[in-house]
């Protein structure tokens, strides 16, 4: 939570000496927003559809988009946690994207050097990277596959049992090793009520948005649609 309160500050303190902020998360970009008049700051997003944000004044800030070129299929988590590996703040990475095969990730550019150079596996693949045009994909959209559940409710620990298949009891012990992040923050509790749009990953079965309760059956459980990344 500290850690969270100085980064908060911090981007805001550079906005207002005319620097860039790092990367941010949506939860991040949020707060700062609205702790800030729009006069002091643009928003940069490195895709049309861009998760993770960099606020700026003046000069727009100098991102690098890498394609890794892999001979095995690579995973979300894998990519994330090998790149993590070399003692990179998560803030200096942007949204890693996987399109029908092909592997992306965004970068500040005053790391690509040091990523080029020390990113030669992921997990036990080794890769390789191709620094693209920052504009290569700039009208990618997400992709996300459509999923529609019969639940006892929309309690997180309900939705998510469903979702991947486990008893609730393997959920709660999911949750109690802060393996569930919503909303940008671990879940601590297994009692949450999802509510439209929220957003949540579990660690190893991947990253979830909670659409809405599109309606009740006869026996009152509820129909709901949820939308996993890909």
């Amino acid at each position: 939570m500290k850690r969270d309160i100085y980064k908060i500050d911090n981007s805001i303190e550079r906005l207002l000496n005319d620097k860039s902020t790092l990367f941010l998360d949506q939860k991040e970009l949020k707060i700062i927003i609205s702790k800030l008049h729009k006069k002091y700051y643009n928003a940069y997003y490195p895709y049309k559809t861009s998760e993770k944000v960099i606020l700026y004044t003046k000069k727009i800030p100098k991102v690098t988009l890498f394609k890794i070129i892999s001979n095995n299929t690579l995973r979300h988590q894998d990519i994330l946690g090998s790149i993590m590996g070399l003692n990179i703040s998560s803030s200096y990475l942007g949204d890693i994207i996987i399109d029908n095969d092909n592997y992306y990730f965004y970068i500040l550019s005053e790391l690509s050097n040091y990523i080029k150079e020390n990113l030669l596996y992921i997990g036990n693949n080794k890769i390789t990277l191709e620094e693209l045009n920052i504009n290569y994909l700039d009208y990618y959209e997400r992709k996300y596959k459509e999923i529609e559940l019969i639940v006892s409710s929309n309690r997180i620990d309900t939705v998510i049992s469903r979702l991947i298949n486990k008893q609730r009891d393997s959920v709660i012990e999911l949750i109690k090793n802060k393996d569930v992040i919503l909303n940008y923050d671990v879940l601590t509790k297994n009692s949450y009520y999802l509510k439209e749009n929220d957003i949540f990953s579990i660690r190893k079965y991947g990253k979830y948005k909670f659409i809405n309760v599109l309606k009740s059956t006869k026996k009152d459980k509820l129909i709901i649609k949820c939308l996993k990344y890909i």
